[in-house]
């Protein structure tokens, strides 16, 4: 039985009212079983919240910053009728615009009420209970109930870098020679012959076809496709660390999803490694129209382990999954006591068999700070972030000397920019 705060109310003003008519105690206690026992009768009518059914409808997944629905539909068999409220229990992390909803079920009939989610973290987010209150005609008590009604949410990553996809994928045509603009490369696949114009490669340049033609011709190629790319996750230590408004595992997923997009419309064969300690995450084999599905799904309940990264692992499970010469994007930091003593020492195997880049989030916070004056705390800020700064150079001039591919962006750039990276080196041949 549960005694709503009307009930309270009826029953203090009426011993009030006995109070000054006739201030016995007697009076009150008649006056305040008089309004117990219309609390009995309102909750012997109030409809059964046991018999009621549920039924769950809805979408399975979301990605952050999208809202979607999930319905449940409430069954009432038979008896009287359900007045009341029900609530739809999920984690605030689900982010629930609303989880109460009014409930009014006549028997034999149902009902559906819609819980919207908007949920604020990646991962699965599973609903806790359903429960109802049903309140008797006067509304003095109700009897309340709670059923579990399992569903779950996957929360995708939020892949905003979607929208630099159109411009990629229009240059990414130039490349392939679907428009007017064809390039040079090594290894790649001959097309066909054109008049040289300003800005061509002299090494395109056919010179038997020039000799027959007195004129200069230059041979265009089409980039190769079915390279494999191996996108490579460090969800080590240096992931956890916030950049902006969220962590750098996830710039770092964006940047994934969109290079895994673009290669995939390239008709090379993407797949994901996420890695610490452990394999978190393993995709490969994807159909092209399943890769941005599976990647995302993988990635959505990965977080970030507080624990060193072990490269010589990573680098071993990088050589189990890249068995030809392959495109390996790691992302991860760029702090050098990790890369020094943690990456440089397992690089030499897979940069001779391998072509290697390493993108990583920079902080634009420390950009700010190295442009702060004013007082001393300012310019000891300034000064801590320009040696950070220049660590950082020079931990890129050393992979860069090893033959590596560094895109160092911040976070809202990383994406675009590993992108350009990836198109540039189809341009040149080198992929």
């Amino acid at each position: 039985m549960a005694l709503t705060a009307r009930t309270a109310l009826l029953a203090v003003a009426g011993a009030l009212v006995v109070a000054f008519v006739e201030p016995s105690r007697l009076g009150i206690v008649s006056v305040t079983a008089a309004v117990l026992a219309l609390a009995l009768v309102d909750l012997a009518l109030a409809g059964s919240v046991r018999r009621l059914t549920f039924v769950r409808e809805g979408a399975t997944s979301v990605r952050l910053g999208d809202e979607v629905a999930v319905s449940l539909l409430v069954s009432h068999p038979g008896g009287r009728r359900v007045r009341g409220v029900l609530r739809d229990a999920w984690p605030p992390s689900a982010g629930a615009v609303t989880q109460r909803h009014a409930l009014d079920l006549p028997a034999g009939e149902r009902r559906r009420v819609t819980t919207r989610l908007r949920p604020t973290r990646r991962g699965d987010r599973h609903a806790y209970r359903v429960t109802v209150r049903a309140f008797g005609p006067l509304g003095l008590a109700a009897r309340q109930g709670s059923h579990a009604v399992p569903w779950s949410v996957r929360a995708l990553p939020a892949f905003e870098s979607r929208k630099h996809l159109p411009s990629r994928l229009a240059r990414l045509r130039e490349l392939d020679g679907r428009a007017s603009v064809l390039v040079r490369g090594q290894g790649t696949e001959f097309d066909s012959l054109r008049d040289y114009v300003v800005g061509d490669d002299v090494r395109s340049i056919d010179w038997r076809a020039t000799a027959r033609r007195q004129g200069v011709v230059v041979r265009t190629w089409r980039p190769e496709r079915d390279r494999h790319v191996l996108v490579v996750l460090d969800t080590g230590r240096t992931s956890a660390g916030r950049v902006g408004d969220a962590p750098r595992l996830d710039h770092a997923m964006d940047a994934a999803l969109l290079l895994a997009a673009l290669a995939t419309k390239a008709g090379d064969r993407v797949d994901l490694l996420a890695y610490d300690r452990r394999v978190r995450v393993d995709v490969t084999r994807a159909g092209p129209q399943d890769v941005l599905p599976r990647f995302s799904a993988a990635m959505a309940s990965v977080d970030s382990e507080l624990v060193e990264t072990d490269h010589r692992g990573l680098a071993t499970a990088i050589a189990l999954r890249a068995t030809q010469r392959s495109f390996v994007v790691l992302l991860t930091g760029l702090d050098a006591a990790v890369i020094d003593e943690g990456l440089l020492p397992v690089l030499g195997p897979l940069t001779r068999r391998h072509l290697v880049s390493v993108a990583a989030v920079s902080d634009p916070q420390v950009e700010a700070m190295c442009k702060r004056r004013g007082d001393a705390e300012a310019v000891y800020a300034a000064a801590a972030a320009e040696q950070a700064r220049a660590e950082r150079r020079q931990v890129t001039a050393r992979l860069e000397r090893l033959g590596l591919v560094v895109v160092d962006e911040p976070p809202n750039q990383i994406a675009p920019a590993l992108a350009d990276t990836y198109l540039a080196l189809k341009k040149a041949g080198r992929l």
